[in-house]
């Protein structure tokens, strides 16, 4: 057993005495829809428990927020409605703020880079808090790659950003990166995106490869920036309600399969997002790259703001230069 999962296990989850093993059925959910990434790593998850236990424990996904947005779905967590989730760690952030620290633009310079950030001593370490905080337990990290931006008008300078309706995740991270770009960002859900984007209700939108490419978004664009300017992590959650019923054996086996699937879309996404991106671009759709420079001051401004949100901001900006590529 980690350190991590003996951490749980101890004195900060002692919310009661040690449980007997006992056959479980848990309800795990998702807001991404079935095909994605995540979710298949949850069916994964859920295939290998039931087959390390015997059958005793299975699994039941709910992808495509069948049970609610993830502010609803922490609130089960929380109360031991659901069980289990593999949730943004946006959503996390809002009640945890120094989750708002992986956001941090172009703490990453490459998907590549962001996994390695993620699994870190540092990343793996804020999950400690989670319990106290949140009520959940974190078994570990996967992410979504990097961040871009589709545009439904021409996008030559950050400037152009400046007035349109871009849709976000919505916590305050990138809520704060849009603002200092003096854009009008847009909290929307995943569902409502495409549609959106088609009939003009939003001008542009922040989103990952992945869903870019597969669901199409760049069919209504005039323009893909590539511009990886955050990470996008997501955190593999067991209601703390839930946890503390288990016996030692149960979280042993839980908290190691969970953390092996949430950790393997990092692996998936270094590998793929690239190819995402390329066909992309070979639709013909206007492609273009950019850099940290492109969006001037508005970089700073939000380390000013974050420099006093989040504690651990400062220590993971060390552990991005000490995991650069040199």
């Amino acid at each position: 057993m980690n350190t991590m999962i003996k951490a749980f296990s101890g004195a900060a989850l002692a919310l009661t005495v040690a449980m007997p093993s006992f056959a479980e059925e848990f309800r795990l959910g998702l807001i991404t829809p079935p095909p994605h990434i995540w979710t298949k790593a949850a069916e994964t998850f859920g295939a290998e428990l039931a087959e390390a236990s015997d059958g005793a424990h299975s699994v039941t996904v709910f992808p495509a927020r069948q049970l609610g947005n993830e502010a609803q779905m922490l609130q089960q967590l929380q109360t031991g409605a659901l069980d289990m989730a593999f949730m943004t760690v946006a959503e996390v952030s809002n009640r945890a703020p120094d989750f708002g620290a992986l956001y941090a633009p172009f703490l990453a310079d490459d998907v590549a880079h962001a996994g390695r950030i993620l699994r870190s001593d540092t990343a793996k370490g804020m999950l400690e808090q989670l319990p106290a905080k949140t009520g959940v337990v974190g078994t570990g990290y996967g992410m979504a790659g990097l961040r871009q931006i589709v545009s439904r008008g021409e996008v030559e300078t950050a400037d152009d950003l400046s007035g349109l309706k871009l849709r976000i995740t919505p916590f305050d991270p990138i809520l704060d990166f849009y603002n200092a770009l003096g854009a009008a960002p847009t909290p929307m859900p995943l569902p409502d995106v495409y549609d959106a984007l088609a009939n003009g209700q939003v001008d542009a939108i922040d989103m990952d490869a992945e869903l870019i490419w597969k669901l199409k978004y760049y069919e209504h664009a005039d323009v893909v920036v590539q511009s990886d300017h955050m990470m996008f992590p997501m955190v593999g959650l067991v209601s703390a309600k839930v946890w503390s019923q288990l016996s030692e054996e149960d979280r042993a086996m839980i908290g190691e399969l969970m953390a092996k699937h949430v950790d393997s879309t990092i692996d998936t996404y270094i590998e793929m997002e690239q190819g995402w991106l390329d066909q992309v671009r070979e639709t013909g759709t206007n492609y273009v790259e950019v850099d940290e420079d492109f969006f001037g001051d508005a970089v700073e401004e939000w380390n000013t703001i974050w420099s006093e949100k989040s504690s651990v901001l400062e220590e993971l900006r060390e552990v991005s230069k000490s995991t650069a590529e040199q």
